[in-house]
C-alpha cells in the first residue's frame, strides 16, 4: 500500500517521489482552492514559475504544490482562510 497525505480529509496515497500535485491530480483533485482574484488555485505550469498550485501545509505554511515532494501525513487545503467552494 502506498503512503498518503491528507487534503483537507481526504487521504491521498502518493508513489515514492510523487509532488503533491501529481498525487492530487492523480486523485482527481484539481480546485485547490480561491486564488489571488476570481480564478481558482490549479496546477497550471508544473514547474513552479506560475505559482498557481500554493496550498497550505499545516505547521509549515505555503509550499507550491507542482514542486513539493509528497510526504507520509502532511495534512494540506487551500491557503489559510480562503476555503473551498462547494457548487
Amino acid at each position: 500500500m502506498n503512503p498518503c497525505f491528507y487534503w483537507i480529509d481526504r487521504p491521498v496515497s502518493f508513489r515514492p517521489g510523487e509532488t503533491i500535485a501529481a498525487a492530487l491530480l492523480r486523485a482527481g483533485i484539481a480546485d485547490l482552492g480561491p486564488d489571488r482574484g476570481a480564478a481558482r488555485a490549479r496546477v497550471f505550469c508544473g514547474i513552479g514559475a506560475c505559482q498557481a498550485c500554493v496550498v497550505a501545509v499545516a505547521g509549515e505554511g505555503p509550499v507550491e504544490a507542482c514542486l513539493t515532494p509528497a510526504r507520509a501525513g502532511l495534512r494540506l487545503g487551500p491557503q489559510p482562510g480562503l476555503g473551498l467552494r462547494h457548487d
